[in-house]
């Protein structure tokens, strides 16, 4: 029987979860990624406590006129800044079972830019 991609993914996602786990030190840079929307929140996985989110739906990022991959950039900035100011410089980066490429790696790219390293 042939999976959906929605079953596929979270196949995926499980799989990637057995690795990378948000600590106090290294918290977990997750990312949800819609047809019209991206999210990136940074997790403490041991507390269970989001210490930082972002999305395309922030009133500053919403306003932009910029196409989406850019704006997956500007998120991406966006989370880091946030994560900086609570104290977070390094991260584990969860791709959310999403192929590394195209929205999620800009994201990536838009934190590292912004001074989060992985």
């Amino acid at each position: 029987m042939a999976l959906t991609k929605n079953e596929r993914r979270t196949r995926i996602k499980n799989r990637i979860r057995k690795v990378v786990v948000g600590t106090e030190a290294r918290p977990r840079l997750s990312v949800f990624r819609s047809n019209k929307e991206i999210y990136a929140q940074v997790v403490d996985d041991v507390t269970g406590k989001t210490l930082a989110a972002a999305s395309s739906r922030d009133k500053d990022i919403a306003k932009s006129k910029a196409n989406k991959t850019e704006v997956a950039a500007l998120v991406g900035k966006a989370v880091a800044e946030k994560a900086m100011k609570a104290g977070v410089e390094t991260i584990s980066f969860d791709r959310g079972g999403y192929l590394y490429h195209g929205r999620v790696k800009s994201l990536a790219e838009g934190a590292r830019e912004a001074g989060l390293k992985f």
